[in-house]
């Protein structure tokens, strides 16, 4: 079996990759910034390599001999400087390519997100024709759609390069969005707003990884892949459900879609000119995650990957409450 580079295998998504990749066979080198990442990623299966996204030499080091490289590092959140975001996305993606393309790998998969499409109206059914918004005023968004316009750009007859896009990925492990949540709601934040009834498409962490593995095998280059759940879902239903597989229950309170934009406009002002400690109480891509339809096709995975969802959201709820 082929040899793969993983970068972010400490992580929620890459840590799953890992235990996918090594279970199909492939040996597996990951990307490790400290000592702890590098124990994690051994846990997994993986060989560590030390370094970091601004370390070339590294990567290339790592990914010497490897036919395949997975990227899943990345600034992730809806609040941070500028300077963080581009650092770990954009520069940090840039330095991934080269290092990959000078250590003679064949195929780079980069892990994406619906984000790259967003700035500021809602998705509706969309799939990869939309355009990407480099122009968002949420650095995340705009920061990952230029990571993934360097990884297209980078596509050619030596070095294959595919992305792929999950959105909203959840599971056993998260390390982002439900502890955020359940924090949120601890701390007496959490709000509804608009009601929450809108639909949202939501993507298993394993089907996540079936998609980057399928990318990797069956996908052709240049292209970009959204692989999700299936069938949207209701945010606030669904929601709901990963909270209570916590034990926790979803508060009722509910606050106009107007007053969240506000919020979130004056909010994210207010802290980048006075500049304010910590971070805004709601940012505008909060806002426009929790208030707004993102609802996702899926048909090019489906025909030119073969893909289909591996892990049903009712199976994935039932692992949460398990575990």
């Amino acid at each position: 079996m082929a040899s793969a580079f993983v970068t972010g295998g400490s992580g929620f998504i890459g840590g799953r990759l890992i235990e996918r990749l090594r279970a199909d066979g492939h040996t597996v080198h990951a990307l490790a910034r400290s000592t702890s990442a590098a124990d994690r990623v051994r846990e997994r299966g993986a060989e560590p390599v030390d370094g970091d996204l601004a370390d070339a030499a590294a990567m290339r080091a790592g990914a010497e001999g490897c036919e395949l490289a997975f990227h899943a590092a990345a600034t992730l959140g809806d609040w941070g400087t500028r300077e963080e975001f581009e650092r770990g996305n954009v520069d940090g993606t840039r330095h991934a390519l080269r290092a990959c393309a000078e250590a003679g790998v064949r195929r780079f998969v980069h892990v994406s997100t619906e984000a790259v499409l967003l700035a500021g109206g809602p998705l509706v059914n969309v799939d990869e024709s939309a355009p990407l918004r480099p122009d968002s005023p949420a650095l995340y968004s705009s920061t990952k759609a230029r990571a993934e316009q360097a990884v297209l750009a980078a596509n050619g007859e030596r070095f294959e390069t595919v992305v792929v896009r999950p959105r909203f990925v959840w599971g056993v492990g998260d390390t982002t969005l439900l502890p955020v949540m359940l924090e949120t709601v601890r701390s007496g934040r959490f709000a509804w707003i608009g009601g929450g009834r809108h639909r949202t498409s939501t993507t298993h962490v394993e089907n996540t990884v079936e998609g980057l593995v399928l990318g990797a095998t069956r996908g052709r280059p240049g292209n970009v892949y959204f692989v999700t759940d299936g069938e949207p879902v209701v945010f606030r239903e669904f929601v709901s459900e990963l909270l209570a597989s916590q034990g926790v229950t979803a508060p009722s309170r509910s606050i106009p879609v107007w007053a969240g934009s506000a919020l979130a406009r004056a909010g994210e002002a207010g802290w980048r000119i006075l500049p304010l400690p910590g971070r805004p109480p709601l940012t505008r891509f909060a806002f426009w995650v929790s208030s707004q339809e993102c609802t996702i096709r899926i048909d090019k995975a489906r025909e030119q990957l073969g893909y289909a969802p591996v892990k049903s959201i009712a199976d994935g709820l039932a692992e949460l409450r398990a575990a």
